[in-house]
């Protein structure tokens, strides 16, 4: 009795932290499979099915034709769509949290419209309006719907950061004969750093990730998830388990690396 008193105590005191793992696994499953499986020796063309052990996919990404080639269109879309969305984005965040105007209330309706929006009623609109317009499907039309709906997710994102900062530091700078350039360069662009940091990275994994608004305004250009998705038609190769494994090894490094700089900082 006094056993099974001890252990629901300790069970109680580590709940959460339990759950927190669970959930974490739970997340990370699909990412253990594709980083086993992108070892794999398929005997067929379908990657679904362990067959043995082999390192040759590894050696050699780039050996399904058109993979890196649809890899780098979607890096150079999603890079340009990250900087155009999150210039934009800041902008109208700090317009919106620091200055009344008229339609404020608005503006910020139509911002959160792209994230409310089912993505595929977003997709067929966004082929409408360039087929009107005239416009020729490819990287452009591409680059500027994936600006056009991550725009709200860095608004979102560098908005709640603004609406935390204290008022009192520029207040501060101005008081020691800052101008206001220097005061936002100095003061509140640093302040602002991690909503915006987190604004543009959420801003590329959304752009890179996209396939159905992708799908829809693409014409002949192919990106990387079009790729697989064409390719899981006809049998799914092990470069692409390559692929997603390095692209998720290369975010885990960036995010402990942020961490890292950001423990030191605090330091």
């Amino acid at each position: 009795m006094a056993l099974l008193t001890a252990l629901a105590g300790w069970f109680r005191r580590r709940l959460v932290v339990l759950a927190g793992l669970l959930t974490l696994g739970y997340l990370l499953l699909p990412n253990a499979v594709v980083t086993v499986f992108s070892f794999n020796d398929p005997k067929g063309r379908f990657n679904y099915t362990w067959q043995g052990f082999s390192a040759d996919a590894w050696r050699d990404p780039c050996g399904v034709p058109g993979l890196c080639e649809s890899l780098g269109t979607s890096l150079r879309i999603a890079l340009w769509a990250t900087v155009g969305a999150t210039v934009l984005g800041t902008m109208t965040a700090f317009a919106l949290a620091r200055y009344r105007f008229r339609a404020r209330g608005a503006v910020n309706a139509l911002v959160f419209l792209p994230m409310a929006m089912p993505e595929v009623v977003l997709a067929a609109s966004l082929l409408t309006l360039f087929l009107n317009l005239g416009a020729e499907l490819g990287p452009w039309t591409i680059l500027i719907a994936h600006i056009m709906f991550c725009l709200s997710f860095v608004v979102v994102a560098v908005k709640a950061r603004v609406m935390s900062m204290d008022p009192r530091l520029e207040e501060a700078a101005r008081d020691l004969y800052a101008g206001p350039l220097e005061t936002f360069r100095r003061v509140t662009l640093p302040i602002a750093a991690p909503g915006i940091a987190a604004g543009a990275l959420l801003a590329f994994a959304l752009s890179f990730d996209d396939f159905v608004i992708t799908n829809f305004t693409a014409g002949a250009t192919v990106t990387f998830p079009m790729f697989v998705w064409g390719s899981a038609q006809r049998g799914t190769p092990v470069q692409i388990n390559v692929i997603g494994t390095a692209l998720f090894a290369l975010a885990v490094l960036v995010v402990l690396g942020g961490a890292v700089v950001a423990g030191r900082r605090k330091r």
